[in-house]
């Protein structure tokens, strides 16, 4: 299913006429479903640590650029060393100054300013860092990205999600009734994201 082929889905639900195009359309109808899309298909994203936005990023010095898709680090356990040891995180940036300043055995992370820093430095040669990618659209020839782009992207997560999310957002908008699609979007998405985990 694309950004079109969805957005039509929607407008059969929502008794509209289906598009030709959509992306980059002046048809204000058009141009609203576009956005409620990017909107739904955001929120569905961070919902979820969706297997096809699992990435890996190798280290190699002591405080580096995250990857520019970085959304967040995955739950427990998101950064190891080369010798795979739990490095461990710190949050706060008083706690890192005397971390920083009294490097021990023991590994430490943080991040700050889209850079991981890592005490003591011989820690970061060759850490991994597991992450979530903020990229959820699928453009081809070019590969994940952020934002739709073109009428024939698709999506790293469940389609129909975007699908049922685009509905209940449009119908909110019109000021219809959406409570049971919104209540439907949610089981669904519930229903995904244990599919997703292999919990399904």
């Amino acid at each position: 299913m694309t950004l079109l082929t969805a957005i039509n889905q929607v407008c059969d639900v929502v008794s509209l006429s289906p598009f030709d195009n959509v992306y980059g359309s002046a048809e204000p109808n058009a141009m609203t479903m576009v956005a409620l899309a990017q909107e739904a298909g955001d929120e569905i994203a961070r919902r979820a640590d969706w297997q096809k936005t699992l990435r890996q990023h190798r280290v190699a010095v002591a405080s580096e650029n995250l990857p520019d898709d970085f959304q967040r680090l995955t739950p427990g356990g998101s950064v190891r060393t080369a010798e795979k040891a739990f490095v461990r995180p710190v949050t706060n940036g008083g706690q890192w100054a005397v971390i920083a300043g009294m490097p021990s055995m023991q590994p430490y992370f943080f991040i700050r300013a889209g850079q991981v820093q890592f005490s003591p430095a011989s820690a970061a040669q060759g850490a991994v860092i597991d992450y979530v990618s903020k990229n959820w659209v699928l453009h081809d020839p070019d590969g994940p990205q952020a934002t739709f782009t073109a009428d024939d992207d698709t999506t790293l997560f469940p389609e129909r999600l975007l699908l049922k999310g685009i509905v209940w957002r449009w119908k909110r908008q019109k000021g219809l009734a959406y409570e049971d699609n919104l209540a439907e979007f949610e089981a669904d998405l519930a229903q995904e994201i244990n599919a997703d985990r292999g919990a399904g």
